[in-house]
């Protein structure tokens, strides 16, 4: 795993839930100490879910700073996913109690935030220590928040499948429509856009 230079004091962020049917999508943005080391920290969808739940509390107390967001789905339907994403990147580097020389963002699209340069890395959760670390911690709080939806509406075994578009989450969408954490503007089934003539 590599990482940027210590003395830029760089912040990762990193999104979860983007491709999901119901429930936020959730960001973390995380300043690294510049001694921190973990053998394990990878990109949080290479590891398991008792390696990320490891991690956590790992990270929070290890690092400078950190932040994590919600948006929800009302604003996603709003704003689009696209810029939901963003935005809760946005609204956890608002948290961060250190001002980043630098932002070292996963994927491709970002958008300007205060006056703080910014670095987008395809794939950047496998390169950055930073941003695996964001993107672990942006993973288990938004997984943590869809246990507590799955409680209120367990016909959709969130708990599993966290809003996803498994084959169970689309049949149960099917039997049972759609809920208030569902997101209008996704597709929610395949034959959403077919009309039957």
């Amino acid at each position: 795993m590599k990482k940027f230079y210590h003395f830029l004091n760089e912040a990762g962020t990193d999104e979860a839930g983007r491709g999901c049917l119901a429930g936020p999508v959730t960001a973390a943005a995380v300043i690294l100490n510049s001694d921190f080391s973990s053998p394990i920290l990878n990109d949080s969808k290479q590891l398991s879910e008792i390696k990320r739940q490891l991690l956590r509390p790992i990270i929070e107390h290890e690092v400078v700073s950190f932040g994590v967001s919600h948006v929800f789905e009302n604003e996603i339907d709003k704003i689009n996913i696209l810029n939901a994403s963003i935005l809760a990147m946005h609204k956890s580097l608002n948290q961060l109690t250190k001002k980043p020389s630098l932002i070292l963002v996963d994927g491709n699209r970002f958008k300007p935030y205060k006056d703080i340069p910014y670095k987008c890395i395809i794939k950047g959760d496998s390169k950055y220590m930073s941003i695996a670390a964001a993107s672990v911690l942006a993973k288990t709080y938004r997984d943590e928040y869809m246990l507590k939806l799955h409680e209120e509406y367990p016909e959709y075994n969130w708990a599993k499948n966290k809003g996803y578009p498994t084959k169970g989450h689309r049949e149960a969408i099917r039997k049972y429509g759609l809920t208030k954490y569902h997101r209008r503007s996704f597709k929610q089934l395949p034959e959403q856009l077919t009309l039957e003539i």
